[in-house]
């Protein structure tokens, strides 16, 4: 599967400290229990802004914030959109 990710820079620099349990990103998991991709993020991400992920196949279409800090997502499963409906 091929996906492409486009970072959204807002321009702003973190507020908040990032979440000590997290220190090396966190790795999201947005599959719901059935067939899903595996993509590897772009991490850290410089600043707050977004990751706009696109899949050449399905068509999925998501948005994923980032934070700037280290507790930042590195990766995501994503469900199929084909298995969705």
């Amino acid at each position: 599967m091929t996906h492409s990710i486009e970072w959204v820079d807002s321009g702003h620099e973190p507020q908040n400290r990032p979440n000590p349990k997290y220190p090396d990103g966190i790795d999201l998991d947005m599959s719901r229990g059935g067939r899903f991709c595996e993509v590897a993020l772009p991490y850290p991400a410089k600043r707050i802004g977004y990751y706009m992920i696109e899949c050449s196949q399905c068509g999925l279409r998501v948005a994923i914030s980032t934070a700037g800090r280290p507790d930042d997502p590195r990766s995501v499963k994503l469900s199929c959109k084909g298995a969705m409906q």
